[in-house]
């Protein structure tokens, strides 16, 4: 039988009040072991009232997973079933002699939900959830998660720092409330928590691998971001982000008066589904001093956003004219310049386009350049800036912004750009709006020392005809 080492994996195998209970954290720290063992502790109290699943994103993965399982729960008896048949209904499952069965299963996307709707499962297992870009197939799950025989349901989750579902894991358990601490949802009254773990907290594998923390150190390449995701679990550290040099303590400015002679303009990216994000940027006048911070003449400052979201990366699904109406209602009295928006809202597509029923709400656009990567490279270049003053500036009332558009990492099979199945809408409009105000640092022009000029041919003497040897 499988036993929680103490500490965290005891904590979470006994939290059995809590519906929906993440651990995660530093690779290394037992996590697969864990969601094996909280099955098998299913299957062992509850014998034929305990039906679970585990999933892992891809075949590939689980066959991982399976491999433990099979070193584990043949000690208690069970035996895997990979065909059907009249005294075991279930392929690719795990049973033991009580009933009690546990299915091995991957979940690629959401529209994979559609295998296992009107299914019903006591305990459910997702390992690595960080490998998906949102918790659409994982939320649908939850609706199967019920019992005829009284048995206590719940779901585990585990993952570590980075990949494509980091924003929403970190909005959904590491950002709501302290570890070990119950949050209870105030629309469906499930119970959340976090429980960290950490390499530490996994004796049993330091003691048999004692070399693993070596080679974790040495798969990072001396990245000190990725060491510290690996190696402490930390959530705040973005391990290969995409906007590597943004820095809240440089960029953020506290709200302010912007003043009256600075350009303004907006930014759009549209979404319905998905979310839309609007940006409101002001260009900095003359040079100035703003709460200690240099702010060059030049610079973009994003003081204002709209995102239309309900939850993490899910939309409002506003109409157009909805959507125009609430711009125009948060910046009137103002005077703006122009506006850019994603070209995609003049597609038109069995009446008129995005773009034209905005503008019968009195919101008018301009197709911004599209250009992804000369669009990442004007956004980064903004954000390093020049002489250590940046030249992109967001206020922190853009909690939108700052939660998604700092997590930003890289597309797998294109280095230079955004993955987009991440959470990428502030980012894209932020993109338009870099693109509207093309900037390029100044071009510097070295002193040759005086005793090189001297050195240096006549212009004169450039001209001269030069005789051949001899002559």
């Amino acid at each position: 039988m499988w036993i929680p080492q103490r500490g965290p994996q005891l904590a979470a195998l006994e939290a059995g009040w809590c519906d929906e209970l993440f651990y995660g954290g530093s690779r290394g720290g037992g996590k697969s072991d864990f969601q094996l063992g909280y099955q098998e502790h299913g299957a062992l109290t509850y014998a034929d009232g305990h039906r679970g699943i585990m999933f892992r994103k891809t075949y590939a993965e689980l066959e991982e997973l399976q491999a433990r399982a099979i070193e584990l729960f043949p000690k208690e008896g069970a035996v895997y079933k990979v065909q059907n048949s009249a005294d075991y209904p279930f392929s690719n499952c795990w049973y033991w002699p009580s009933g009690a069965t546990v299915k091995m299963r991957y979940i690629e996307r959401e529209a994979d939900y559609g295998r296992y709707h009107g299914h019903q499962y006591t305990r459910i297992s997702f390992d690595e959830v960080t490998e998906y870009a949102t918790p659409n197939g994982l939320l649908k799950m939850l609706s199967t998660l019920r019992s005829a025989k009284g048995v206590p349901c719940g779901v585990r989750l585990t993952g570590n720092p980075g990949g494509v579902g980091h924003i929403w894991v970190k909005n959904r358990y590491i950002d709501p409330v302290a570890p070990y601490t119950p949050y209870t949802d105030p629309e469906t009254g499930f119970v959340r928590m976090y429980i960290p773990s950490r390499m530490q907290d996994n004796p049993a594998l330091l003691a048999s691998d004692p070399n693993y923390l070596r080679r974790v150190l040495a798969s990072t390449a001396g990245n000190e971001a990725l060491r510290q995701a690996w190696i402490e679990g930390r959530w705040d550290i973005v391990a290969g982000a995409f906007f590597e040099a943004l820095d809240r303590a440089k960029h953020a400015l506290r709200p302010f008066r912007i003043p009256d002679d600075w350009l303004r303009f907006r930014a759009f990216d549209w979404g319905s589904a998905r979310p839309f994000s609007v940006g409101w940027y002001a260009v900095v006048g003359n040079t100035c001093q703003v709460q200690g911070k240099t702010l060059p003449r030049g610079a973009l400052v994003r003081y204002r956003e709209w995102y239309g979201a309900k939850e993490p990366n899910v939309g409002l699904k506003l109409s157009a004219e909805a959507v125009a109406e609430g711009i125009a209602e948060r910046e009137r009295g103002e005077t703006l310049a122009f506006g850019k928006a994603d070209p995609s809202i003049w597609k038109v597509d069995g009446g008129p386009s995005i773009a034209e029923r905005m503008a019968n709400r009195g919101v008018h656009w301009l197709p911004a350049d599209n250009a992804r990567l000369n669009g990442w490279d004007q956004m980064r270049q903004r954000i390093v800036g020049e002489d250590d003053a940046p030249m992109l500036f967001v206020t922190e009332d853009c909690a939108h912004w700052w939660r998604t558009v700092p997590l930003m990492q890289h597309d797998s099979s294109r280095i230079e750009d955004i993955d987009t199945d991440m959470e990428d809408h502030a980012a894209d409009e932020t993109r338009y709006a870099c693109m509207a105000r093309p900037w390029i640092p100044a071009q510097r022009i070295d002193v040759a020392p005086a005793a090189a000029l001297a050195a240096m041919p006549k212009v004169a003497d450039l001209m001269r005809p030069t005789a051949p040897k001899g002559w």
